[in-house]
């Protein structure tokens, strides 16, 4: 007895003491709790992050949340976010990096009323089109640009309506066309009724302007502590392992992201069909930045009309060296 509870309290000093090692990480998500994020979530549920002597806090986003904004306030060690973002904060003066790259696709697109008579792009003069601002519009306003379709309310341009985060534009008709992404808000626009016969949708991966989603970012500054980098070495590994389960299991990871929503707002229905989706977004992808991938966005932002996300390829805006160490 006496030997058994000696083991059982050096086991607890032990575990005590591990617990006590463990390197602190706080993440900044882009939105919500939801699938779009699910890879973190299940990095900490099955261990992941505890095996790579972690203890990560995962910060759910929303729409007054602005992920550089806590980065430079000290909020969070790492954050997501969109690259073109990323790249239009870096150019402000607040020097991202992205260490990382989960989404390997964009899910990013148009989706447009058949009723409208929009069956190609060129279809969207004179029409009204539903666009996420916010850094969200350059990818649609660099469309337009080499389109050559004004976005200025003119007969032979678009009107841009300023689109909140739902799909009620389309609803009511005060849109031909509202941005959604594949796992998400065309699925809105589904269970609001419409059918997917009453629909026309333009990938902007199809249409070559597709600009890269949900990247691993930290400050410059961050990165020339050697401890900070070995812990995101750390982290991009586990995270990664996440994903790829996440992947492979896609109902399960989705079941781990609802027992985290501590709002109660999302549905098994609506998280599971969003977890669908977001493999195929991740499927491809080892964490390591694809630099054509990165070099198509630079390009698409350039040429985003007369208003462009940036106004010169960035430097130092990327690396891999904390992938080319988690991948080993």
């Amino acid at each position: 007895m006496k030997r058994t509870a000696l083991f059982a309290a050096a086991a607890f000093a032990l575990s005590a003491g591990l617990a006590q090692a463990a390197d602190k990480v706080t993440l900044q998500l882009k939105w919500v709790t939801q699938a779009q994020f699910a890879g973190y979530y299940v990095a900490a549920d099955k261990g992941f992050y505890a095996e790579e002597g972690l203890e990560v806090e995962i910060k759910a986003g929303g729409p007054d949340i602005a992920p550089p904004q806590v980065l430079a306030g000290g909020g969070a060690d790492v954050i997501l976010d969109w690259m073109p973002s990323a790249l239009a904060t870096r150019e402000k003066g607040l020097p991202l990096v992205n260490i990382a790259q989960p989404f390997k696709s964009s899910g990013m697109m148009l989706t447009c009323r058949k009723d409208t008579g929009i069956t190609t792009p060129e279809d969207f003069r004179g029409k009204t089109i539903g666009v996420w601002f916010f850094g969200n519009e350059y990818p649609f306003l660099s469309w337009m640009s080499q389109l050559g379709i004004p976005t200025d309310g003119s007969e032979q341009g678009v009107t841009v309506l300023k689109q909140g985060f739902n799909v009620d534009p389309i609803l009511q008709g005060q849109a031909a066309c509202i941005s959604t992404m594949t796992y998400n808000e065309y699925w809105q626009v589904i269970d609001a009724g419409l059918s997917a016969d009453d629909l026309v949708v333009f990938k902007y991966e199809d249409q070559g302007v597709a600009t890269l989603e949900d990247g691993i970012y930290v400050l410059e500054s961050a990165l020339e502590d050697a401890a900070f980098r070995d812990k995101m070495v750390r982290f991009v590994r586990a995270s990664m392992k996440g994903w790829k389960w996440a992947e492979e299991n896609p109902d399960a990871a989705a079941d781990i992201v609802l027992e985290n929503d501590a709002t109660g707002a999302q549905t098994e229905k609506h998280q599971k069909r969003m977890m669908g989706e977001i493999a195929k977004l991740t499927a491809g992808s080892n964490g390591a930045l694809d630099p054509a991938d990165y070099e198509r966005t630079v390009e698409t932002l350039l040429k985003g009309g007369s208003n462009p996300v940036i106004t010169m390829a960035p430097e130092g805006a990327w690396t891999h060296a904390i992938t080319d160490e988690a991948l080993k």
